[in-house]
């Protein structure tokens, strides 16, 4: 009899490549290195800089076009020549290749995908866009990739992962009041440390998502990637479901009863506090959004505009509303929900991620203070770097538009004593690699250090969300490298030189170009505390080194050699860095990792061979 497995093994393990050769479902555990053919993946604006990696990879035709889907979705509002160029570009080879293409205004893709049945009970959806955690709300496991993973999946049809530990999210009980999704993933970011959850896939399940609407589901899915996962699944009837005594990693339980409508910030999502407390505080705000990924389907369009009824927006407050698509756009309309919102003085724009990415016309300038219902707030997400903004519901969002203040007005109070009631419960630890794993020899890399003393530090941080479609050559990208951080740090990061830095370094966006232009700028590895695996992934698929050794980092922070003076060799194949005469341990490289580091990256490693057996231990 076969152990106990966790959801996402089952489905990872129904995925793997081999399968549709004839050979059965795989047997796979947390730590294997896997090739797996995706059931659907999908790119958006990113296709044309997707299509540039295709052709270079040699790729003429895709492999498995019913497998993908193209969605304009972020940059929509750009009618730059050379911005409806690349729309043109993307349409022109969907139509050349037989893919699905949704053009702008459409949607958010993660949004198309689930109203048109893709992202299925069971089914392993990818995209090439961080949020594609969001895929678990339906039963499917939502995993984000990066660009050149998604050229390697045209041009082969399979990519490959590490198959992360799994924590067990069981929600227990049902809402008291007025709290909705973005609430409770709100409660689960602020009640447990980040730290439990990094790199892990969360399995959600437990009686009280009986409690929750579809769209709650998605809000809760869709900020697991906040709350640092990798990857999401929920269990759902019909769908396939963990074993009894799965091997989880550890279990969190949330009491819903306990559950208050919350606010994150500013501008740190871990960052929660219940609404009644700031509304205190009367924290005056410039603009509010209703959309994007995490906020702009119908319930949330119904919620703000149930608030809004009667009311118009503060003076001095814009008020902007996005529906996630023009499926729900229309349905909004025909309900009134959409005329509500406007007769209040909202200010429709597309249907697409626009503000939440710092693009289009309502991009925060200068030092405004925003509330928002989207997924992000780094400093500099939304726009200015000296802007400040917050997490919140769309109810709490449109509270807040009516009255000018965070928060809004004592409309929807809820008191249930206290902060939320979550637990923690340890379970299998994760499978731990050797000391140091067979793989090719790789390079060791030596340089001047250069110390990043923060955690946390976000793809945003490195290179920021505005820069992201517009064309530019690799001394262009690396000239604006960490500009939303400030400081002199770019000052100091000179050509040869190794970054240092604290724990879940590479949060957030799953952009190649925070990767890319730290290449671009001459940087030669990157040691950190932790590094989250969507980095990983884009660093080892253009062959750069990325390693993560505690021991250094607290090293540095105990002043045990002088940062400022040091220099730094890594070893990769002694799984050690050695700092002013101090050697420190790094985790081992996977033999996967090690092998597409070997081979300068995805490219190379995609012209290699499959091995005979796609599951390696």
């Amino acid at each position: 009899m076969s152990a106990p497995r966790t959801l996402v093994e089952k489905i990872v393990g129904a995925h793997v490549a081999h399968v549709e050769d004839g050979a059965g479902a795989g047997v796979v555990r947390c730590g294997d290195a896997v090739r797996l053919r995706p059931a659907m993946l999908l790119t958006h604006d990113n296709t044309a800089a997707v299509l540039e990696r295709f052709r270079a990879l040699g790729g003429e035709r895709v492999a498995a076009p019913d497998r993908l889907f193209f969605a304009i979705d972020h940059d929509v509002e750009n009618d730059a020549p050379e911005s409806l160029a690349r729309f043109e570009r993307i349409r022109a080879f969907a139509a050349e290749q037989g893919v699905r293409f949704r053009p702008a205004g459409e949607g958010i893709g993660h949004q198309l995908l689930v109203e048109e049945g893709f992202a299925a009970p069971g089914a392993l959806c990818c995209a090439s866009d961080s949020h594609a955690n969001l895929y678990g709300a339906t039963g499917a496991l939502g995993v984000p990739v990066v660009r050149t993973d998604a050229a390697g999946v045209w041009l082969t049809g399979r990519t490959w992962w590490i198959v992360p530990p799994v924590v067990r999210v069981e929600l227990v009980g049902a809402p008291a009041g007025p709290v909705v999704g973005k609430d409770v993933v709100l409660a689960l970011i602020g009640g447990v440390p980040a730290g439990d959850v990094e790199g892990r896939a969360v399995e959600v399940g437990g009686k009280g998502l009986e409690a929750l609407r579809p769209d709650d589901r998605l809000a809760i899915a869709n900020l697991t990637t906040e709350w640092g996962a990798i990857a999401c699944v929920f269990e759902v009837a019909g769908g396939p479901r963990a074993d009894a005594g799965a091997p989880w990693e550890r279990t969190v339980t949330l009491d819903l009863a306990t559950v208050r409508p919350a606010v994150a910030g500013p501008n740190r999502v871990d960052r929660v506090r219940p609404v009644d407390d700031v509304r205190r505080e009367r924290i005056r705000i410039d603009r509010a959004f209703v959309g994007s990924c995490a906020g702009g389907r119908l319930d949330d369009l119904a919620a703000a505009a149930a608030v809004l009824a009667g009311r118009t927006v503060a003076d001095g407050v814009t008020l902007h509303v996005a529906a996630a698509s023009a499926a729900v756009r229309a349905e909004a309309e025909r309900r009134g929900i959409w005329r509500t919102l406007l007769d209040a003085g909202a200010v429709p724009l597309p249907s697409a991620c626009g503000p939440c990415i710092g693009l289009g016309s309502a991009r925060l300038v200068g030092d405004e203070v925003c509330v928002s219902s989207g997924p992000r707030n780094f400093e500099g997400r939304m726009g200015s770097r000296d802007a400040t903004v917050w997490l919140a519901s769309p109810a709490t969002v449109a509270a807040s538009a009516a009255t000018g203040f965070l928060g809004g007005d004592a409309e929807g109070t809820l008191d249930v004593g206290g902060a939320p009631r979550v637990s923690v419960e340890e379970g299998v630890p994760a499978r731990a690699s050797a000391a140091v794993e067979p793989g090719p020899l790789l390079p060791v890399v030596a340089g001047p250090l250069v110390f990043l003393d923060a955690d946390g530090v976000s793809t945003d941080a490195v290179y920021a969300g505005r820069h992201t479609y517009r064309a530019r050559s690799p001394e262009e990208m690396a000239a604006v490298v960490f500009e939303n951080l400030g400081g002199d740090l770019a000052a100091r990061l000179g050509a040869g030189s190794i970054l240092v830095a604290g724990a879940r370094f590479g949060v957030g966006s799953s952009r190649e170009q925070a990767v890319t232009a730290l290449v671009a700028r001459g940087v030669r590895a990157i040691v950190a505390a932790s590094v989250h695996p969507t980095y990983v992934r884009n660093a080892v698929n253009h062959g750069f080194l990325v390693v993560e050794s505690p021991a250094c980092v607290d090293a540095l922070r105990a002043g045990e050699v002088d940062a400022a003076e040091a220099a730094i060799e890594v070893d990769p194949n002694l799984a050690r860095v050695r700092v002013g005469g101090r050697t420190y341990p790094t985790r081992p490289l996977a033999p996967v990792v090690r092998e597409l580091l070997a081979a300068g990256g995805l490219a190379g490693w995609t012209e290699r061979p499959a091995a005979p057996a796609e599951v390696s231990r």
